[in-house]
């Protein structure tokens, strides 16, 4: 019997049966937008291969005014059509269904050609929108369901019709954006028109032996939002008006609540998909942090959803499915949901991909092959970069053996895992024990190794990582100056008062492991809901709470303090950084940019301010923690090259700046893939 029978069970559409209740939810990539049509089909086709049930594009313009961007994939011409059935016959002959995602940006799209409801600009946006009028809103209805027509033309089952995370359709329900007094806007039964139409008129247009999912938003988490009645409201003439399954959307784009990153319980809003269930007679996905088959199975079964929506975990791991039916659940390499290299890279404009996957988007240049000639590899360094070039090395036939000073696999990775809200670090390290286990790669911890060690390996890997910055402040080896990994690892003592002396990712990190006492929120979704202000729909509008965040009182008084003259934490993630900034906001940590440190003593941390050192202030505080940055350990590979031995350097050994796992992931997998 399966370990996960409700997740690996069919599901019956009717017309056509889904061989599972997983979905690939919707990514923008980038990928159609590089017009390079077999990667984009071999992208896909790799999941279906993996017995994924039903795939969904990344989204995909009506029109112009409709597209997230200037450039942005569009499904308007006979081309279009012609380059999709490529993505199409590909997914088919791999076993697969997929679906096309129609998205229409609204005032969210990042041109000044956008429309809308009415013409309020968007907070995250660029232009303001220009109003429709009645033609207006006619011509997006007759683009959506003709670029629906174009879709079924190109070979897709099914559409997904966007209208969640306050993109167009969605700007239309709610009066934080719909000021209207036509039959467009005002009662909510006016509101709701549009994707109503739009749904009926795309089931008149494409037949009844083709999927239509509407990705609906149940709790939208922005002022004036929908309350749970109106939303079962739209469910229920969204079924009628012709929706095969509905699709659960959380939260806006400009909502000041995070919903995906890796600090948000797993899946923290099953719930309010619950809500639907039994009210509507169609499937209903759920979706957001659902990481692992064993949490997508506790949803199922606990009848939260018919389907469980997971995107990013297949860019992590595109065979998540076919491990899960085969029993190998501990080798489905997780995603932590860091946001580093898939949605980061989008509103970069950068091609995404994943920290712990760097072939997810690359599946036709980073190719892992069988190696006619074994070598004996050396690495040195089990952090990310060494057991990923160790991995991708064992995979090809290499013969691997992996070397560490320390008592465990991990490196910094062991380190973060010890932060509240990185949790999911824990399963990272968990699955690297699991593969190098799998594919026989001999490691041998509490081990010094010298450049006399590695005479007999045909290669050698230098992944020695990083050691502390010597910030070189007076008095810095007192008993009340400490350093990061001390603090992380457990083995400093700290006060209550502390600086935190460098405002980088570790800056953050160490003064959020600071502020917290007891239970991570991220481990108890009740608490996290009040530390963000998240509560029912059914009791408040939108999902907001009236009396906002209530975090628990800060466990310690922290200050952080960066020389740079700069935002504190500008260098973090583009879509997590305002999540760390605003978590430590209200944990009433102080943030002091562009600063001196002139000395420690007992009394505290002396500092002063700008170059002429002006305003010099006394911190009165218990402990200093260091995070002033990092160096290469570059000295194993300084020995080698000394004796005329030639090595690859990689990871934090190669370059230091922030600890970059990304970096150290893909340099390591690429390395292995080339040897």
């Amino acid at each position: 019997m399966s370990d996960y029978p409700h997740m690996l069970a069919p599901l019956d559409l009717g017309f056509t049966t889904l061989k599972n209740r997983v979905l690939m939810g919707s990514m923008h990539t980038g990928l159609e937008e590089t017009k390079d049509w077999n990667r984009v089909a071999e992208f896909y086709a790799t999941r279906a291969r993996a017995d994924v049930a039903l795939m969904v594009t990344g989204g995909i313009g009506p029109n112009p005014e409709g597209s997230v961007m200037h450039g942005a994939s569009m499904m308007t011409t006979d081309e279009d059509v012609k380059n999709h059935t490529l993505v199409t016959n590909r997914v088919h002959e791999a076993g697969g269904k997929i679906a096309m995602q129609i998205l229409h940006a609204g005032r969210y799209a990042y041109s000044p050609d956008c429309v809308a409801p009415s013409a309020i600009k968007s907070p995250i946006s660029l232009f303001a929108p220009k109003e429709l009028d009645a033609a207006g809103i006619e011509k997006q209805i007759s683009d959506i369901v003709a670029c629906a027509e174009r879709a079924k033309d190109a070979g897709y089952d099914g559409v997904e019709i966007m209208g969640s995370e306050g993109y167009f359709l969605n700007q239309f329900l709610v009066t934080h954006t719909n000021k209207r007094t036509d039959e467009w806007g005002g009662s909510y039964e006016n509101r709701m028109r549009l994707p109503i139409e739009v749904v009926r008129r795309t089931r008149e247009a494409v037949g009844t032996d083709f999927i239509i999912i509407y990705r609906l938003s149940m709790i939208d988490l922005v002022p004036n939002g929908s309350t749970h009645d109106e939303v079962v409201q739209l469910a229920r003439a969204i079924e009628k008006a012709g929706a095969t399954i509905i699709n659960t959307g959380i939260g806006w784009h400009e909502a000041r609540i995070p919903t995906i990153a890796t600090s948000v319980p797993r899946a923290a809003f099953a719930w309010v998909t619950k809500k639907l269930m039994g009210k509507v007679g169609i499937p209903i996905i759920t979706s957001n942090r659902i990481n692992t088959p064993q949490v997508a199975e506790e949803i199922l079964a606990d009848g939260c959803a018919d389907m469980v929506s997971m995107a990013r975990p297949m860019l992590a791991d595109p065979e998540f499915v076919s491990k899960a039916m085969a029993g190998k659940s501990d080798q489905i390499a997780p995603c932590i949901a860091c946001n580093q290299a898939c949605l980061d890279h989008t509103f970069n404009g950068k091609i995404s991909t994943c920290l712990v996957n760097p072939r997810a988007c690359y599946e036709t240049e980073l190719k892992i092959e069988k190696t006619d000639r074994p070598k004996s590899i050396a690495i040195v360094g089990a952090g990310p970069a060494g057991l990923s070039t160790a991995i991708t090395a064992a995979e090809r036939g290499h013969n691997v053996t992996v070397f560490d000073r320390a008592s465990e696999i991990g490196g910094q990775l062991n380190l973060a895992k010890q932060v509240a809200g990185k949790e999911e670090f824990w399963g990272f390290v968990d699955w690297y024990r699991a593969m190098v286990t799998e594919l026989g790669v001999t490691v041998k911890l509490n081990t010094e190794v010298s450049a006399n060690d590695l005479d007999g390996f045909d290669e050698v890997v230098i992944a020695t990582g990083v050691v502390p910055r010597d910030p070189k402040i007076p008095g810095q080896n007192g008993g009340n100056v400490v350093s990061y990994i001390d603090v992380l690892n457990g083995k400093a003592k700290v006060g209550n008062r502390v600086a935190v002396i460098g405002a980088g990712g570790i800056g953050f990190d160490v003064s959020e492991h600071l502020v917290h006492d007891g239970d991570s929120t991220t481990l108890n979704l009740p608490e996290w809901m009040r530390e963000w202000g998240v509560t029912d729909p059914a009791e408040h509008r939108s999902g907001l709470a009236p009396e906002g965040p209530q975090p628990h009182a800060p466990a310690r008084q922290v200050t952080m303090l960066q020389r740079k003259p700069s935002k504190v934490g500008k260098g973090l993630g583009k879509t997590t950084g305002w999540i760390h900034r605003a978590s430590l906001t209200m944990k009433e940590v102080k943030m002091i940019a562009g600063v001196n440190y002139e000395k420690i003593d007992q009394t505290g941390l002396h500092i002063s301010f700008g170059e002429a050192r002006e305003n010099p202030t006394l911190l009165e505080v218990d402990t200093i923690v260091l995070c002033a940055g990092q160096l290469s350990d570059r000295s194993l590979a300084d020995a080698l090259e000394a004796k005329g031995r030639s090595c690859h350097v990689i990871g934090g050994a190669d370059v230091a700046a922030e600890l970059d796992a990304k970096r150290a992931i893909n340099q390591g997998t690429r390395l292995a893939a080339s040897l």
